[in-house]
């Protein structure tokens, strides 16, 4: 059969937060860049079809990172010793400003894209910087990578070196809306989304006109919402009419639409700004690393599950210091172990099963139906060769993927596939 094929192996997937689904020695089909299903034996239609036979290597779905600054991958691992606000002044803005050499980024953004390319990520949504031609460099790398990617051009007027910000909201947003026609019919791959950086560093009339170009061109949104308390002290006093930071996007129609949204972090949410977040479907960008390294604080993740949220995880490079998501998702329950204590246990912790499903099919359902083995999902797979982390073990396929969760980085990862395709 044309466009058709099995992989055999050890397949894993995430039916429920709680609930995995462990198939040893199935086949997983793959049809017209779709799963067909996962079987003990092929189905009589299937029996012709091309079969990659894995052995005793273990088969997830594509892991789907909500949220990283591509620019930022060179600064992985540098200044964590200051919060969040120093941080960016000290280092991030600088590193940023660097993007408007053609050069640099044309060397950064390749460093990045090869790097990403040998993690578990076959999705992505990714910061880029004001510079639309070196954020049309960066999105014309990922479209050749074969990932599936969200790229936006970072918009910023105010509150930012002048070397890097823009001029004023006019400008910005004649550039921007340029940049997305551009990349409209440039790339199919590689889609654009809008990105007010965060509310400090865009003036209301900016804001507004990006609403208005969400509407235009129904476009999602990704920005930053609640990360630290003196952030959102910052916010208040920059927008004294609204009533909190959820407010300012809501205000210029950039939290709720017929498009959606990712918010990064939501550390410190008031109960209102919750339920306005929940019910505009907003996907939470939980970023572990980042919270803990730029001294953030540590999101009420097992709550927001609880309550049913939208939620997903973002590395956040270089907040977070690398671009694994296992690393990430083993962060997560960990963080939520610290949280659980400091709250005496009033708050449960989250599971590894629960972070899992945040990696794949939590942040993939912001792309549809992704992130798991179930008919009409996009055949996005991750072979994992584990043999490294279990010398001389007998071991159960759970125990398997414990240790592939708590130890994996990019050195097991030996085949990805994103919609049917193999990139690696």
């Amino acid at each position: 059969m044309e466009n058709c094929f099995a992989l055999k192996g050890n397949i894993i997937w995430s039916r429920t937060p709680q609930a995995l689904v462990f198939a040893p020695q199935h086949y997983a089909v793959c049809e017209n860049g779709a799963c067909a299903g996962v079987f003990a034996q092929l189905p009589e239609r299937f029996a012709s079809v091309r079969v990659e036979d894995l052995g005793q290597r273990l088969i997830l779905p594509g892991f789907v990172d909500l949220h990283l600054h591509a620019p930022q991958y060179r600064n992985a691992a540098l200044g964590y010793d200051m919060e969040l606000l120093e941080w960016l002044d000290a280092l991030t803005f600088h590193e940023e400003a660097r993007y408007g050499e053609e050069a640099y980024a044309r060397s950064a953004y390749h460093a990045f894209t090869q790097a990403l390319l040998c993690t578990p990520t076959t999705r992505a949504c990714v910061f880029a910087t004001a510079h639309t031609r070196a954020t049309l460099l960066l999105m014309e790398m990922l479209e050749q990578s074969g990932l599936e990617t969200y790229v936006g051009r970072v918009n910023m007027d105010r509150n930012a070196p002048p070397e890097l910000a823009e001029k004023d909201a006019a400008w910005a947003l004649e550039q921007t809306e340029d940049w997305i026609e551009r990349s409209l019919a440039r790339f199919h791959r590689t889609k654009p989304i809008l990105t007010p950086r965060f509310a400090p560093s865009c003036t209301p009339e900016l804001l507004a006109g990006l609403g208005a170009l969400r509407k235009r061109y129904q476009l999602p949104v990704q920005s930053h919402l609640c990360e630290t308390i003196p952030e959102i002290e910052w916010v208040r006093s920059l927008f004294p009419d609204c009533a909190d930071y959820a407010s300012v996007y809501e205000r210029f129609g950039l939290l709720s639409g017929d498009t959606p949204t990712i918010m990064a972090h939501c550390v410190y949410l008031s109960d209102c700004e919750r339920q306005r977040v929940k019910n505009a479907g907003v996907f939470i960008a939980h970023c572990p690393s980042s919270n803990t390294n730029v001294s953030s604080g540590v999101a009420p993740v097992r709550s927001f599950l609880d309550d049913g949220m939208r939620l997903g995880l973002g590395t956040d490079v270089a907040g977070g210091e690398a671009l694994n998501l296992l690393r990430e998702a083993s962060h997560a329950v960990s963080v939520s172990k610290l949280r659980r204590v400091l709250l005496g246990g009033k708050e449960g912790a989250v599971s590894m099963d629960e972070a899992l499903y945040l990696a794949t099919r939590g942040g993939g359902a912001f792309f549809g139906s992704a992130g798991a083995f179930e008919p009409g999902f996009v055949f996005d797979a991750v072979v994992f060769d584990d043999e490294r982390l279990r010398p001389a073990q007998e071991l159960t396929l759970r125990q398997r993927l414990e240790k592939l969760f708590y130890l994996g980085d990019e050195r097991e990862v030996q085949a990805k596939y994103v919609g049917g395709r193999r990139v690696l």
